[in-house]
Order: C-alpha cells, then sequence, then structure tokens
C-alpha cells in the first residue's frame, strides 16, 4: 500500500470580488455564456413544420411550453440552486462529479487511485443517519461507481457533441435569413416574373449553406485570441441583438396578439396535453430548444463568476426571452397560414430592417455558438486533467481568471465536424432533432448528479435530493421523449457523435488505468535499490538523473531494467511523480510533497507535484528549478518540521511555506553574473532569497535572454547551518553544474489473446490515440542527446538494451542527456 502522503487543503483566497469586477464580467457573459441563448429564437419556432400547426391556439399552448421551460429549467434549476455546486469557481458534469469523489469514495478514475492517502479529499462532517446510509450504501456499491463514471463521461460527451451542433444549426439559421432578405432584394431587380422566381429559388437555396460555412471557419479562427477579447468584441453584438428583438416582441404583442400574455398560465399547457397525439407530441422537441444554452451558463462558470451569471440572466436574458417568444407568437398566430411566417426574420416589422436584422442575425449567431464552444473547451481540459481525454494542448488565455482556456486541437476538430454537419443536412430542422437530443440528456445528468451532491456533500435529506431528482428529471424525461421520437429526423447525428467521442473517452480511460495498474503491479521495493545494487556492481557518475514516473513509491520496472542492462545511475537520483488530483485547483504552496529514499548516503530523493484540473504545471519550463528548490529545502528542515510524515521511504514534507529564517539554495539566473551576485549579498548582509532583492542591487546582464536558466548557491552568510547539511545541499549543487539527465518510462499495451472484443477495440484505440496525440508535457522540452531503447515485453521475451553506456549517461557539451526505456505491456 502507498504511504499517507499527507493532507492538502482544498479552501483558497481570492481577491474578494467587487460589483465593478462584476458588472465587467456580466458584460463579457453576454458574449459568451447568454450569446447561446439569446440567438435561439432563430431556430425555435422556425424548426417547426407549418403543416403540424392547425390553429392560433396551438400557438397559445406551445407559448405557454416555452415560458414555463423558460422558467423551471435556466431560471429555477440552474441560477438559483446548481450554481450553488460548484467546485471552487469551476462548472460542469466533471466538477460535480469531482466533488462527489471527495465526499464519498466513489473515485474511478487513475488519479482518484490512492488520491485519499495523497490528499485529504473526504471532509469529516456530521452526518444524520439517512445521510450515512446513502454514503454507504453507495460506497459499498461498486456499480453505483460505474454509473456515476459513466454519467460523467456521457454529461461531457454531451456538451462536447452540442459544441459542434450547435454552431452548425445558428449560423445556418441566420444564413437563411439572408437567403430570404436577398431572395426579396432580387424580385425589386429583376422585372420578368420568371426571372424573379428563380433568382428568388436561387438565393433560398444555394447562398444559406457556403455562407454559413465562410462563418463558421471566421468563428472558430477567433478562438485562439482568448474569451477575454472575444468577450469585449461580442458583448456589443450580444447587446444590440436582444434590443432589437425585445424591441420586435414589444411591437408585435400590441399590434398582433396583446392576449398572448394570458398563454403564461399552465392551463394551456394542460389542453395541449390533453389533446396530445404522437404528432403533436414531436412539436416539444423543436420547443425544448428554447433553452439551448443553459448548460452552458454552469459549464462556462471557471470563465466568470456565479454573481455575474446570475445578474445578468435575471435582470436582461430572461425578460428579454419571454417577450421575444410572445412578440414571435402573437405574429405566428395573426398570419398564419403565410409562407415562411415561422421564422423569426418574418416576424421584423418593417421590410428594411427585415434587411438589417439578416445581416445582425449573421453576428448574432456567430456569438451563440461562444457558449457551448467554450463550454466543450472546459470540458475537455477537465477530463485531460482527470486523465479521461487523450493528451491536447491547452493554451491558458487569461492571467486574472484561470478558467480561461483556449484547445487548439479540439478547436479545428469542432471546426472540422461542424462544417462536415452544416454541408451533410443543409437543414435546421435534422440540426435541430439532434441538438435538442443532446441538450436535454446533458441537462439529465446534470440533474442526477445534482441530486448526489444534494446528498451527499449539501447533506441534506434524501427526501430533498429525490424531489429535486423527480421534478426536474420528469420535465427534462418529457422532452427526452419527444426527442427520441425524432431519432430517424436527424437525431441519429448525435449518436454518432457521442460514439466517437465516448469511444476516445472510454479507451482513454480504460488505457491509463491499465498502465497505471502495470506500474504498481510491477514496482519493486526501495530495498532492491539500497540493499541489492551494491552486489550488481552500480557506479555513480557525475550529474542528476531525473526519473519520471506515475508511482509514488518504490521503484519503477523501467528504471530497474535500465541499471540491470547498464549498472550505473547519477551521482543524485529525483524520483518524480505528477498526480492530477480531482479537485480545481492545488496552492502554490502544497503542490510539492518531498521525500527521501533510502539512506541519506545515497542521496536519491523522490517530488511528488500535485495539480488540480485548471492548474497549469506541467508545460512550464521552469519546474525542475522548484523541484531542485524544493529539496534543498526539505535538507534544511528536514529534521525541524513538525509536520514531517512518516512512511516506509522516511519523511514527505509539505513544503506549504519557506522558512522564515534560513534558505537553503539561491536562484541565479545565469544571464547575470552569479559572483557579483554573490558579493552584492554578501556585502548587504542580506539572508534573503536573491528573488526577493529589490532590483536595484542585483546587476542584470545587458544582453538580451533567450531563455531562462538559474544555478543555484549557498547563502553567503548563512544561518547556522549543520556541516552536514551544507555539504549535502553543495553536493546538489555540484551534481546539477555536472548535468541533468531524464528518465522516461514508455509502454506499450496490446491486447491479450482470448480478451473479448470489446477490449479488444478500447485497447486498439488507445494505442491509435497514444501515438498520435501531444506528448506528454514532460517531455517536449528534453533534449535527445543519447537515446536509450530498451524493450521489455511481458511475456517472458528477453529485455535487450540497444546503447552505449557511454552514450547513453555520457554528457554532452550542452551538459544535457536523456534515457528512454520502452515496456511492451500485454493487457486484458
Amino acid at each position: 500500500m502507498d504511504p499517507a502522503l499527507g493532507p492538502v487543503s482544498i479552501s483558497y483566497d481570492f481577491k474578494k470580488e467587487t460589483w465593478r469586477r462584476t458588472l465587467l464580467l456580466s458584460f463579457q457573459s453576454l458574449g459568451v455564456v447568454y450569446g447561446r441563448l439569446s440567438t435561439a429564437p432563430l431556430y425555435v419556432f422556425g424548426s417547426i413544420d407549418a403543416k403540424d400547426i392547425e390553429s392560433h391556439e396551438e400557438m397559445r399552448e406551445l407559448f405557454s411550453f416555452v415560458f414555463w421551460t423558460l422558467t423551471i429549467i435556466p431560471l429555477l434549476k440552474y441560477t438559483f440552486i446548481v450554481l450553488r455546486a460548484d467546485d471552487d469557481g469551476e462548472g460542469g458534469t466533471f466538477s460535480l462529479y469531482s466533488l462527489l469523489c471527495r465526499h464519498a469514495k466513489v473515485g474511478l478514475l487513475p488519479c482518484n487511485k490512492n488520491s485519499g492517502k495523497i490528499v485529504n479529499l473526504v471532509e469529516e462532517i456530521p452526518k444524520g443517519k439517512l445521510e450515512s446510509k446513502a454514503r454507504k450504501a453507495i460506497e459499498k456499491h461498486k456499480s453505483s461507481h460505474y454509473l456515476m463514471l459513466f454519467l460523467a463521461l456521457l454529461g461531457a460527451c454531451m456538451i462536447i457533441s452540442d459544441t459542434v451542433l450547435t454552431p452548425a444549426i445558428s449560423v445556418l439559421s441566420a444564413a437563411e435569413g439572408l437567403g430570404r432578405s436577398l431572395a426579396k432584394i432580387s424580385k425589386k431587380v429583376f422585372s420578368s416574373d420568371r426571372t424573379k422566381d428563380r433568382a428568388a429559388k436561387f438565393l433560398k437555396k444555394y447562398v444559406p449553406t457556403p455562407a454559413a460555412c465562410a462563418i463558421l471557419v471566421c468563428l472558430f479562427t477567433l478562438q485562439h485570441y482568448g474569451t477575454n477579447k472575444i468577450g469585449f468584441v461580442f458583448a456589443p453584438i450580444v447587446i444590440i441583438w436582444l434590443f432589437f428583438i425585445c424591441g420586435s416582441g414589444l411591437y408585435n404583442i400590441f399590434h398582433g396578439d396583446h392576449q398572448i400574455i394570458h398563454a403564461i398560465s399552465p392551463i394551456y399547457m394542460l389542453r395541449f396535453m390533453k389533446k396530445i397525439n404522437l404528432e403533436h407530441w414531436k412539436l416539444l422537441s423543436s420547443i425544448v430548444l428554447c433553452i439551448a444554452g443553459s448548460e452552458a451558463m454552469f459549464a462556462d462558470l471557471g470563465h466568470f463568476s456565479k454573481k455575474s451569471i446570475k445578474i445578468t440572466f435575471v435582470c436582461l436574458i430572461y425578460p428579454v426571452l419571454v417577450l421575444t417568444y410572445a412578440g414571435q407568437t402573437a405574429f405566428i398566430s395573426k398570419n398564419l397560414g403565410t409562407d415562411d411566417v415561422f421564422h423569426l426574420s418574418e416576424s421584423i416589422p418593417n421590410k428594411n430592417l427585415q434587411h438589417v436584422f439578416a445581416v445582425l442575425s449573421l453576428f448574432a449567431s456567430a456569438v451563440g455558438s461562444q457558449a457551448t464552444i467554450t463550454a466543450g473547451f472546459s470540458i475537455i481540459n477537465q477530463c485531460q486533467a482527470l486523465d479521461c481525454f487523450p493528451r491536447v494542448k491547452v493554451v491558458h488565455t487569461s492571467e486574472k481568471v484561470r478558467g480561461q482556456v483556449y484547445v487548439p486541437d479540439a478547436n479545428w476538430v469542432f471546426m472540422a465536424l461542424s462544417l462536415a454537419v452544416t454541408i451533410g443536412f443543409r437543414d435546421i430542422s435534422p440540426i435541430g432533432k439532434a441538438t435538442g437530443l443532446a441538450i436535454t440528456c446533458g441537462m439529465l445528468v446534470t440533474t442526477c448528479l445534482m441530486s448526489l451532491v444534494i446528498a451527499l456533500n449539501w447533506e441534506k435529506s434524501l427526501f430533498i435530493s429525490a424531489c429535486f431528482l423527480l421534478f426536474f428529471g420528469s420535465i427534462e424525461a418529457v422532452y427526452l421523449s419527444t426527442s427520441l421520437l425524432n431519432f430517424f429526423h436527424g437525431a441519429w447525428c448525435l449518436m454518432i457523435l457521442l460514439l466517437l467521442f465516448m469511444t476516445i473517452m472510454v479507451s482513454w480511460h480504460y488505457g491509463t488505468l491499465k498502465k497505471y495498474e502495470f506500474d504498481i503491479e510491477n514496482k519493486v521495493s526501495v530495498e532492491w535499490l539500497t540493499d541489492y545494487s551494491p552486489g550488481l556492481g552500480v557506479s555513480r557518475v557525475p550529474g542528476i538523473g531525473f526519473i519520471y514516473s506515475d508511482v509514488v513509491t518504490g521503484i519503477p520496472a523501467f528504471f530497474t531494467h535500465f541499471i540491470t542492462n547498464l549498472p550505473a545511475f547519477h551521482q543524485v537520483l529525483i524520483f518524480v511523480s505528477f498526480k492530477s488530483l480531482p479537485v480545481p485547483c492545488i496552492p502554490e504552496n502544497q503542490r510539492y510533497l518531498v521525500g527521501r529514499v533510502g539512506p541519506r548516503e545515497y542521496k536519491i530523493y523522490r517530488c511528488i507535484m500535485r495539480y488540480g484540473y485548471r492548474d497549469n504545471v506541467r508545460d512550464t519550463d521552469d519546474f525542475e528549478d522548484h523541484i531542485i528548490s524544493s529539496i534543498g529545502e526539505f535538507i534544511a528542515r528536514e529534521e525541524y518540521d513538525s509536520e514531517a510524515l512518516t512512511s516506509p521511504e522516511g519523511k514527505m514534507i509539505v513544503l506549504d511555506s519557506p522558512m522564515e529564517d534560513r534558505n537553503a539554495l539561491i536562484a541565479v539566473p545565469e544571464e547575470s553574473s552569479s559572483t557579483r551576485d554573490a558579493q552584492t549579498l554578501s556585502e548587504s548582509g542580506s539572508r534573503r532569497n536573491l528573488l526577493d532583492t529589490p532590483p536595484s542591487e542585483i546587476t542584470h546582464s545587458p544582453y538580451p535572454v533567450k531563455k531562462k536558466k538559474v544555478r543555484f548557491l549557498l547563502p553567503p552568510n548563512s544561518p547556522k547551518m549543520r556541516a552536514s547539511v551544507r555539504q549535502e545541499l553543495q553536493e546538489i549543487i555540484d551534481a546539477r553544474e555536472s548535468g541533468t539527465a531524464y528518465f522516461l518510462g514508455q509502454s506499450h499495451i496490446s491486447a491479450r489473446n482470448g480478451s473479448n472484443f470489446f477490449k479488444k477495440i478500447l485497447i486498439m484505440a488507445y494505442v491509435f490515440l497514444d501515438k498520435n496525440c501531444r506528448e506528454p508535457p514532460v517531455a517536449l522540452n528534453i533534449p535527445h542527446a543519447a537515446l536509450l531503447e530498451t524493450y521489455f515485453d511481458l511475456r517472458g521475451s528477453k529485455c535487450e538494451a540497444v546503447a552505449s553506456l557511454d552514450s547513453a549517461l555520457g554528457l554532452n557539451r550542452s551538459g544535457m542527456n536523456c534515457g528512454l526505456l520502452d515496456a511492451t505491456a500485454c493487457l486484458d
């Protein structure tokens, strides 16, 4: 078993949000979060076939469904309940799943394995009798664990699939309005009636799809600018759009059917359900599109704040949408039977304004897609950090808001798939059916996970949890049934996307979990290295060796095979492990967990870097310098730290704060004169870290710095430091000066003979993704001065090392080298 490695606090001190900051975020959220909800009127009634509407009364009944759906789902469920279940400011299905993992032992992800021993995730809160029974029942049955993980993956896949469908339906619906506007203009240009009809039909048929594709390319190309800049650019467009459609709605209410306000009564819904039949029941699959974008309110929470999202929706979005749908319903009721009466552009009162609306709707539809795109980026970032998505590059686009990310690889995949959907269907009706199914499935998943959070995290009674599930779940189940009725009318597209993304996520989770289990099962104890390595004739060479592995105790299998074939390793060894935890962020002062492997004279250390799914620590170029600094701090305070944790390998210390009266190592940029820096510190009698020295006291190099390189020095005027500690620190400095080597283990997975077809598919998919996805972040900046390839097969074939000792361990002129070991694993 792995040792207890110590707790970490998951509470964070953030700068108090001011009203000015809230209003600024509210303004930006208009262009990112609420763009889709605001543009939903483009296709809610537009996706309904005019032949299915028989009377004016039926339109009022549909408006009643729109009003109460907007009131119950986005307003009541998300704004006042679900937003309270944020995971330190992060939203989405995986944030709910991470909350459950911390408050109940239900984690099945690789990052959850032994996570309770790496970080104290379960809070000890007094629980009542009912809550204790619920927690014990969930923790006891393994099937409930798999069900929760499946729900989290399903919800994530629905949001990612919606990221493909929403830009297609939003932009295509606006492009159809442009085609209608051009068709009307063509009737004024041509004099012949026959030419007018031909031109109008041509423009309506062939303009929308190319225009939509061009706008989609532009939209996805803009994503690299980040949420902050896009929000400032898009927000004014949404504001103009909201005032435009709200004014149009008010006009149609007063000049069309002012009695439409009475339709907010739920009696109209009951009338609709009394005379229900299969054809009319399908109409609700279009009505559910009115809440398209509600899930983004929660998924995009990491980009903004709860207060800004709530204020914007309650004070602006909700009343504007109600007036818009009421006005559009009044217009349709008055002009029922007219061609294209269901499209929003036709309800604009003035013909000249209709042309303005056509252009404005193009921009607004592009903005409307932004909510799901940013939500898709957030979900992928969470899934990747929790080992449920292949390695992709994640760019953090804001220094102030940590949740704002951009995923380049996913962005271009989304663009290609969205273009394929647009060109393939060329009609908003089938795309709307697929979008409606994605919306209802995603919301139903959130409802299920949220009911568990209410019971396990909020410690409410099971009755309250069940009421939440039954009330909101029953409404979403009704819309789900209507969407399934349209499976062969376009909803099948979602199933293809779901199968694609679910295969990717499940196969990556399965392969990663098997690799982790292989590493745990084949690791050897520390005694193998400390007791038996002298018998192998192992020699020590100058330098520092970084051994990167997923195991947090013992010696990884690939390193033992390296020593067996080439019996030599470096003067200082550091076993480094990155541990992703189901928490949003780990404070910087609690990320590093440092300990010693074996006796002091062996100079072998272990460093565990812990990070959350919102942290960006593995892509930095200087984390190895932080590791060396942390080890120096560990050596200086090892015997004095009251929080040292005992383990079979020695003491593991959480370096939560630097020592006030001692500095173990001083980091000095190579570009500056280290001699003069040390002299400056000596003359000033300072015992501070060089990084804390005022700029006026440090002599900088006048030459431009291309890449930051750091040297380490002992403090010139150190406090009372034992000679053995000072000697050990000096040995680390000397080893760093001699050069740095990197050892990486790379496993090759293959399905075992006799495995079932499903497992073989998962393994094949994982191997394909592993070969074509991004390299591990830690390996990106490693120079390949020397390459050692050792192949190991679990079926018993002999290990074969292809390299000489000089090329594997000899240092080049740059002071860097690399050892790479490949292990072939045969797994179920």
